[in-house]
């Protein structure tokens, strides 16, 4: 090892320090970039600095993360969850465990709206607690299907993180969303399986709805289950499947998105413009604390790549004997733990770049290794000690103790690493889609080649031998 890569260990070292003890991270980067950068390189570090700055503005992926956001909170605003879930509510309510049901299906589709953790979490939570309270619900089970199915929007697209992830490791934003839609539909059904088996066996924890609680027809169900789903998915065409079809980028489809969550507010007559500001503020915030960590990472990253302790790293992981699959695993388990102290921002922007070199180094395909990254990244949000599921929770649910939510918690994240096992051993659960929209994609080339090339033969040949 030269000086140079021993200064970026010490630099990586140090950062991680300042960050444990609490310190802000986003110029905690600053600061140590600036510090150890000028010492490795002198007065050039400004110029990266700068040259860095300027080309992270430039990425047109990231003009789509205040457009997301703002979707996010509008439709916080909208009613789209209460709407879902009274809806469900009603459908499945003979059901044993039908609240459970109930809870990861509205996460699930309201993930696909909206893919805000918090908002979901804590409208679950005031929704759902009291009625699984009063219905005899048992409380580790309930935390759990409430905190883990909220965790949902940060993995089903349209998610804020799929989409700062996808410049990261310098691939298409519409192969990572389709790919990460398998293993969000898996993860959501594998939720609903393991409460329904559970509550088969064992009815007390999660008896049906009351009947004094059940509409009194079918009609009222199926007209609830219509006002319900059509906003969930007019919101869907208009973002994901522009997306998904290339008929708009991800910051066009995001823009039609908050729109589209806009005049659903109108619609349902709960628009006021001391909301919509509401909105815009907090969506200010949000991306302002996205974006600069965003810079101060490319900057600090840009640094320790110069220096030298990247390129080091990574050639030792890939010359290390552990087989592909154990080298792998290796990295999997690292941002698993990472997922405990730091929330996904962070290992997206600062570690991610960090670790991605060795798997393509080992051959592996970048979007499905950002889709399973996903995957585990999800569980920042139910892993201690930070595990902000659990705290939102608490906030609207204060009959619940914390410790019986850790608790819940704890048993939906085995079905979360049993879901990334499966996406490890098969990985055509996230592959298959995007190969078949590349399929797509290829034969409307072809078709477009032979409806506009061969009639400009066929003229040529027409024409003969000048």
């Amino acid at each position: 090892m030269t000086g140079l890569e021993l200064l970026g260990l010490f630099m990586l070292l140090v950062m991680l320090g300042a960050i444990f003890i609490g310190l802000p991270i986003s110029f905690t980067l600053l600061f140590l970039a600036g510090v150890f950068g000028y010492i490795g390189m002198g007065p050039r570090v400004l110029s990266l600095a700068y040259l860095q700055t300027i080309g992270i503005m430039k990425q047109d992926e990231l003009v789509a993360v205040p457009m997301f956001i703002l979707m996010g909170f509008i439709c916080d605003q909208a009613g789209l969850m209460e709407r879902l879930f009274k809806a469900f509510r009603d459908l499945f309510a003979p059901l044993k465990g039908a609240l459970y049901v109930v809870v990861i299906v509205t996460a699930t589709l309201f993930g696909i709206a909206a893919g805000t953790v918090g908002a979901t979490v804590a409208l679950l939570g005031i929704m759902a607690g009291p009625m699984m309270i009063r219905s005899g619900y048992d409380v580790r089970m309930s935390a759990g299907a409430i905190a883990a199915g909220g965790t949902l929007g940060i993995l089903i697209p349209p998610s804020v993180m799929l989409v700062v992830m996808a410049p990261v490791l310098d691939i298409s934003i519409i192969d990572l969303y389709a790919a990460a839609f398998g293993p969000g539909f898996l993860l959501s059904g594998m939720f609903i399986a393991y409460t329904l088996i559970r509550c088969h066996f064992n009815p007390k924890l999660g008896p049906p709805v009351p009947l004094d609680e059940r509409p009194e027809s079918m009609k009222v169900v199926l007209w609830e289950c219509l006002v319900g789903l059509v906003p969930v998915t007019v919101l869907t065409i208009v973002t994901l499947g522009a997306i998904l079809a290339g008929i708009t980028t991800a910051a066009e489809a995001a823009a039609l998105g908050a729109l589209g969550a806009i005049l659903l507010v109108i619609l349902y007559g709960k628009f006021t413009w001391s909301g919509l500001l509401q909105a815009c503020y907090s969506t200010m915030a949000t991306t302002s604390m996205v974006l600069l960590l965003a810079v101060a990472s490319n900057v600090f990253g840009a640094v320790f790549a110069w220096l030298g302790t990247a390129s080091w790293m990574t050639n030792a992981l890939l010359a290390s004997p552990l087989p592909a699959w154990g080298t792998m695993t290796l990295l999997l388990t690292l941002i698993f733990l990472l997922g405990w102290p730091f929330e996904w921002p962070a290992i997206v922007f600062i570690f991610l770049p960090m670790l991605a070199p060795v798997a393509k180094g080992l051959g592996y395909d970048m979007v499905w290794f950002g889709c399973i990254v996903a995957v585990v990244l999800q569980t920042a949000f139910l892993s201690p000690p930070v595990a902000m599921s659990a705290y939102y929770l608490k906030q609207v649910v204060r009959e619940w103790n914390l410790r019986l939510i850790y608790r819940g918690m704890a048993d939906f994240m085995v079905i979360q690493v049993l879901c990334v096992v499966l996406v490890l051993i098969f990985p055509a659960i996230a592959m298959w889609f995007p190969g078949w929209l590349q399929a797509r994609r290829d034969a409307d080339r072809k078709k477009v080649q032979i409806e506009y090339v061969m009639p400009a033969k066929v003229a040529a040949s027409a024409l003969g031998p000048n």
